[in-house]
């Protein structure tokens, strides 16, 4: 009985034995074969050790082919602790120091870290490469130098709102830098290397992660175009010693970004020397102030789409004022214009005339034609820190409200704003979405990632109300206050604006933002551009006279750059006693010399050849010069 009662227990022990080693057996049937993969992950994870690999960023390239933001391959210094050789750390933390510049203290707590891996910062980061030979040539155990991709600006300011900057992590930090960080920031790589527990390298094969490159992106910004506004913009600040200055051109049929500047400005390659207000201030965008005149395009084309106004067979009376609901509206004319029509009244930018139109379209009608242009709400370009501006709620908008807003006091508004209304104004109706960024592409294959394209987001007017509109402008240029934006052999329509800046709820003495927003040719523009000049001194600060005259010499360049051709013949100025005065050359060759000498009376002539009949001349005839130009002529 007793020997049975033990084999049972000598039984039941052994099947609890049996059952325990088919539970080990499974245990390292499940371990070897079902979770091997996750274990080995984290068992390898236990034993290797990284160093970073930068990726470069994407490079920024302009629609012409120019690349405004790049990369220079640079090194960094990375510590390994506990590789470092306990009776060398004070001589590894002497040499270090003395190399990089900084406090051996400093290197001695890198060395003294409890971590598998130290980044000296920002000591050790984008090392020089006579910095980074010296490290290298010490040959020390723990200390590595690991590549990095230093963004770098070729053209210092050129764009700097635009493209941004990064910072010392490669993160974009404003402007596209910001808007398209993931597209342009790509993936860090590595250097894997294997050691113990003690960080002692393991004789294991290093395995190298290559980095993936950020996406590259073309922009819709022209460089000539863009190289032609800085430098007009740099000078004025310089001449007038205004307060600050911005400009935008645009692509009036497809709502893209042909240029723009902001002054001051900054270079993004060392934007640690800028205040916040330099870097992260795009004045085109973020900037809202009074209009002033520019804003009577909107007025204008207002009151032609809804018919309260004949331009050239309506007439109006200037006396120099006008009185609405007690408020006294001054033209800027000391004594008014007296009688003109109203094309005459879009000339002369009187404001009493823009007053009168106002008062026809009513504030219902006006207002809904201002939010239809895209006033009070941002438009939505893929750049940040846009401004949306302040309107008149309706409902507080009396007959002064009306009136000052109908020639572009009282509201508020960016420069981005205008330049979209404006060519909706011009372009046959269309409000357009304006962007920056053209395409992103694949660095490597080129295969384009996303890509914008042109958006409209409303119809505002007609195409015949658009063809006034532009007839109108053009005869701004040609006859009235824009004359100074005048371009020899190409139609040009422009509008001028001078606008009292407010402090405080009050208008300032003496102190203007000068704008003139022009476009060309004007019977079918191909660009659209847009210049304002805070606080200009030494000079009458007028649009007409500070700003109209950058606009001329930006859009000369444009012409160059868009390769835009001479079009019909349209307005011909009015010129002034004080205007240099163009003529065309007239055709003398087969003439005879004396009869040449009558026909160009109004040039000098330099001769060269010998005979009595001209066979060449120069510049050719039919071209536009000022008279009194030297003419050259070939005698044979």
């Amino acid at each position: 009985m007793f020997d049975t009662y033990i084999h049972k227990r000598i039984n039941i022990v052994l099947l609890i034995i049996a059952f325990l080693f088919i539970l080990i057996i499974c245990k390292v049937f499940y371990i070897q074969v079902i979770d091997y993969n996750k274990i080995n992950k984290l068992a390898h994870g236990l034993w290797s050790r990284n160093l970073p690999i930068e990726a470069d960023r994407g490079n920024i390239i302009t629609s012409d082919g120019v690349n405004v933001a790049s990369n220079l391959t640079t090194v960094s210094l990375i510590i390994i602790p506990n590789q470092i050789e306990k009776d060398r750390k004070d001589e590894i933390a002497k040499n270090i120091s003395k190399i990089l510049g900084c406090s051996y203290s400093r290197i001695m707590e890198y060395l003294n870290k409890k971590s598998s891996i130290e980044r000296v910062h920002p000591e050790g980061r984008r090392l020089s490469y006579e910095k980074a030979d010296k490290i290298e040539a010490l040959g020390y155990d723990g200390i590595y130098l690991v590549k990095e991709a230093k963004r770098v600006y070729p053209y210092d300011k050129l764009l700097c709102h635009v493209l941004g900057y990064v910072g010392i992590d490669n993160q974009g930090l404003s402007g596209l830098e910001l808007e398209y960080d993931k597209y342009l920031m790509g993936s860090a790589g590595s250097i894997q290397y294997y050691s113990d527990a003690k960080g002692n390298r393991l004789n294991r094969t290093e395995d190298y992660v290559q980095p993936a490159n950020g996406m590259n992106i073309e922009l819709t910004i022209n460089y000539d175009i863009q190289v032609a506004m800085e430098r007009e913009i740099d000078n004025a600040m310089i001449k007038y010693k205004a307060d600050s200055a911005w400009a935008i051109a645009m692509n009036p049929n497809t709502g893209e970004i042909l240029g723009m500047v902001s002054r001051p400005g900054f270079d993004p390659n060392n934007y640690k020397n800028y205040g916040v207000e330099e870097i992260n201030r795009n004045l085109a965008i973020w900037s809202t102030y009074e209009p002033g005149s520019t804003f009577k395009i909107i007025t204008l084309a207002s009151s032609i789409e809804e018919n309260t106004v004949d331009l050239e067979k309506d007439t109006f009376f200037d006396g120099g004022s006008v009185n609405v609901d007690g408020a006294r509206i001054k033209c800027w004319k000391h004594g008014g214009h007296g009688s003109q029509t109203f094309l005459e009244v879009v000339q002369n930018s009187c404001n009493p005339g823009f007053v009168e139109l106002g008062r026809r379209l009513g504030k219902d009608k006006l207002f809904s034609y201002i939010n239809k242009f895209g006033f009070g709400n941002k438009t939505g370009i893929d750049l940040n820190g846009e401004g949306s501006g302040i309107l008149f709620s309706l409902d507080r908008v009396g007959p002064v409200e009306l009136a000052t807003t109908a020639f572009g006091q009282g509201v508020s508004v960016t420069a981005l704003q205008q330049i979209v209304a404006v060519s909706a104004a011009i372009n046959g109706g269309f409000l357009y979405k304006p962007y920056v960024v053209k395409r992103i592409s694949d660095p490597e294959t080129n295969n384009i990632i996303l890509e914008n394209k042109s958006k409209v987001i409303r119809k505002v007017i007609s195409e015949d109300t658009s063809k006034r509109v532009r007839y109108a402008l053009e005869s701004v240029v040609a006859l009235g206050t824009g004359r100074n934006a005048y371009i020899e052999n190409y139609r040009v329509g422009g509008k001028t604006g001078t606008a009292q800046k407010v402090s405080n709820g009050k208008y300032m003495v003496g102190n203007y933002i000068t704008s003139f927003i022009g476009f060309l040719p004007s019977n079918n523009p191909d660009i659209v551009i847009y210049v304002a000049i805070d606080n200009p001194k030494g000079i009458s600060a007028y649009g007409g006279t500070v700003s109209a005259p950058i606009f001329k010499n930006i859009a000369v360049d444009a012409i160059k750059a868009l390769n835009i051709l001479v079009p019909d013949k349209g307005l011909e100025k009015e010129y002034r006693y004080f205007d240099v005065k163009f003529v065309t050359v007239s055709d003398v060759i087969g003439y005879d010399v004396s009869d040449a000498r009558k026909i160009l009376k109004d040039f000098d002539i330099e001769y060269s050849g010998k005979g009595n009949r001209v066979i060449s001349m120069s510049p050719e005839a039919g071209s536009r010069v000022p008279i009194h130009s030297t003419i050259r002529i070939m005698l044979g």
